[in-house]
């Protein structure tokens, strides 16, 4: 017997707004790792970052961002029929207090409170990929001010081609079921062009060696990880969008368990990788293998069974644990490794979708990554050249040799340890 619209109404807002806190934790996870893994002079600083950027997404994607990703057919650029390019403009609006089925939006699928809500965590964890690269080197307000830009415009534009019904879903048939590519890669892209105008950090890159700076609080680090995993079920589960039937449920568990077995694909691989090439295991790599595992199974975490996500997510492992090499080859200085967690691996796991799922199709698979990645480089480039020309990004050397809490904030995260 099927569910009666009521149910389908209330189970459809239920696993948003359970996904959505689910996702919001993942800030925790965010604030935490970065934590762990800068070194102790700036751990206020990554903790201020992640707080003030969480709160600015959920400002300006009420004011700016919802509407542009999702018009419902009012694009200003382009139609739903011929695929849209440009969102509407307008502040989100909820339903009324106590709305009547006969007065909510959308009566048969699920509450529009729900929906801004879950939504919102994914623009809030892009900005948060951008935090981590750029850590230790980054003045404050520059950096929140491209948060407001990327909240605000970038990432629901880009968002909007795809799950708003745009062009890339329409003329491509991209598919994207939780954003290894709409989310990750964009956080990834955008890190990757503020690296590159920011430069890195002192003395990371002298005399032609790699000279490592290592984080401040390994358990700290590891906590944040397992935070991060806990709010990926949120992230892909509750990206089923659905939870009125009984496939629909059963969908959102089979996600779980492929959710979860692609984390530890990517944590044993990055593992087993690092023992054979370093001798030795690495934690940092491992927990970032976990992470990679998961951005790799986000694009496509329903139809796999759990040995291919297991084998999709080791994928993710091995990739970081080479891209990080690579990166400081190119003297690209990304503090946390959020580069090959985010960007790479998202790349991956958007191609992975043609292992396992038959709608997909190579063309509108890598054309669409092409089009987002040339659309979130480019335009983030330009913010940041903008916001360094007029108020420069960096902080002065002498500042980043004391530590940006010092110098920025005025306050240390563990001040009675910097006292000898």
């Amino acid at each position: 017997m099927a569910a009666s619209t009521d149910s389908v109404f209330i189970f459809n807002s239920l696993l948003f707004l359970i996904g959505g806190f689910l996702v919001f934790w993942m800030a925790a996870g965010f604030s935490m790792l970065e934590a762990g893994l800068v070194r102790s002079k700036n751990v206020t600083m990554q903790l201020t970052k992640n707080v003030a950027l969480f709160s600015l997404a959920a400002i300006f994607y009420y004011l700016i961002g919802y509407n542009l990703m999702y018009p419902l057919g009012n694009w200003s650029i382009g139609t739903d029929e011929t695929g849209g390019y440009l969102g509407a403009f307008g502040v989100a609006v909820l339903e009324g207090v106590g709305v009547a089925r006969d007065g909510a939006d959308d009566y048969g699928y699920a509450s529009t409170g729900s929906d801004f809500f879950f939504q919102l965590m994914f623009c809030a964890t892009t900005a948060s990929i951008v935090s981590g690269t750029l850590a230790e080197r980054i003045k404050l307000w520059p950096f929140l001010i491209f948060t407001i830009i990327l909240t605000a415009l970038i990432y629901p534009i880009q968002a909007s081609w795809k799950w708003g019904g745009g062009f890339l879903d329409s003329q491509y048939g991209f598919l994207d079921f939780a954003g290894s590519t709409v989310v990750h890669s964009v956080g990834g892209w955008a890190a990757l062009a503020g690296a590159l105008i920011l430069g890195p950090r002192i003395g990371k890159y002298a005399d032609g060696r790699v000279t490592p700076m290592l984080g401040s609080n390994l358990p700290l680090a590891t906590l944040g990880t397992f935070i991060l995993w806990l709010g990926w079920f949120g992230f892909n589960g509750g990206s089923q969008l659905a939870m009125g039937t009984v496939g629909d449920v059963a969908d959102v568990s089979r996600i779980f368990a492929n959710t979860n077995t692609a984390a530890a694909g990517g944590a044993i691989a990055a593992l087993i990788l690092t023992q054979v090439m370093y001798g030795k295991v690495d934690l940092t790599m491992v927990l970032n293998g976990a992470l990679a595992g998961l951005v790799s199974i986000t694009a496509e975490p329903l139809t796999p069974s759990l040995g291919a996500a297991t084998l999709i997510g080791a994928v993710g492992g091995v990739i970081v644990v080479f891209a990080v090499p690579f990166l400081d080859k190119l003297k690209i200085d990304d503090v946390v490794g959020a580069i090959p967690v985010h960007l790479f691996a998202g790349i991956w796991g958007t191609l992975a979708v043609l292992l396992t799922n038959s709608d997909a199709t190579l063309m509108g698979q890598v054309i669409p990554i092409i089009i987002v990645g040339v659309f979130v480089f480019v335009v983030s480039g330009v913010v940041w050249f903008i916001l360094n020309a007029i108020m420069g990004i960096r902080v002065s050397e002498e500042e980043e040799i004391n530590g940006l809490d010092m110098a920025e904030l005025g306050m240390e995260a563990y001040p009675e340890f910097s006292k000898g």
